[in-house]
């Protein structure tokens, strides 16, 4: 399968060349997967940075369409990865609250009635009320945090944990990670932390070029993953 427009913009822009666009092929980031995941368990997905993880994550999550075979998801989703999504920059951090929580899919009244705990745990005091476009990176991912994580969800989907903030924040934000974990159904986790892997996972996937290459116990799938990255054991 093949494309050659990306965007509305590029398709505008092409009509005003007179030599043609270059081709843009789709590419094949995951290939021949195969797998289900029940309730109760708690995965990690290992592999080499492109090996896969992270748009195997976004394909359940229902952000990248699927070319070929069945995906089926049962429960609800919660993921926190591209934690800046949907921000609006020239809007206030109290306004984004409301348009974040829209697009997980709350309404006004209960972004509303929780506006001021997110605002506690996010610790922007006045800059709240300042446009999104002012912030730092780190002021604008705890706030992301602590809006993504207000509710849970059956299935919680991790790319990598959260590692921005000073100490007090990184302790507030591994605690709430914490009860998100505990209360979902199942657990899916890419990582490149051996050690938080180990202790959050019982089962480990380990991806390679856009393949899965070993399922089974965690400690096997790390022991796996570093043998083929060549890694010393």
């Amino acid at each position: 399968m093949a494309f050659k427009e990306r965007s509305l913009l590029t398709l505008l822009g092409s009509m005003f060349r007179h030599s043609p666009a270059p081709r843009v092929d789709d590419i094949h980031a995951l290939k021949d997967i195969h797998l289900s995941i029940g309730p109760g368990e708690r995965v990690g997905l290992l592999g080499h940075n492109g090996a896969g993880k992270s748009t195997f994550l976004k394909t359940v999550a229902g952000l990248y369409p699927i070319s070929g075979g069945t995906r089926r998801v049962t429960g609800e989703i919660r993921s926190l990865f591209d934690l800046s999504l949907g921000f609006e920059p020239d809007a206030t951090g109290r306004e984004n609250i409301l348009y974040r929580g829209l697009l997980l899919g709350q309404t006004p009244a209960f972004m509303r009635a929780r506006q001021d705990e997110i605002v506690a745990f996010a610790d922007l005091g006045e800059f709240i009320d300042y446009p999104i476009r002012t912030y730092s990176a780190g002021m604008q991912v705890r706030l992301a945090f602590a809006i993504s994580t207000l509710v849970g969800g059956d299935i919680l989907l991790l790319d990598e944990v959260i590692g921005a903030g000073d100490a007090n924040f990184m302790a507030k934000a591994k605690r709430r990670i914490a009860q998100l974990i505990e209360r979902a159904e199942i657990l899916i986790l890419a990582s490149h932390d051996f050690n938080a892997l180990n202790s959050l996972c019982q089962r480990g996937l380990v991806f390679h070029h856009g393949t899965i290459v070993f399922d089974g116990p965690i400690a096997a799938a790390v022991h796996e993953h570093k043998k083929i990255s060549g890694v010393a054991m």
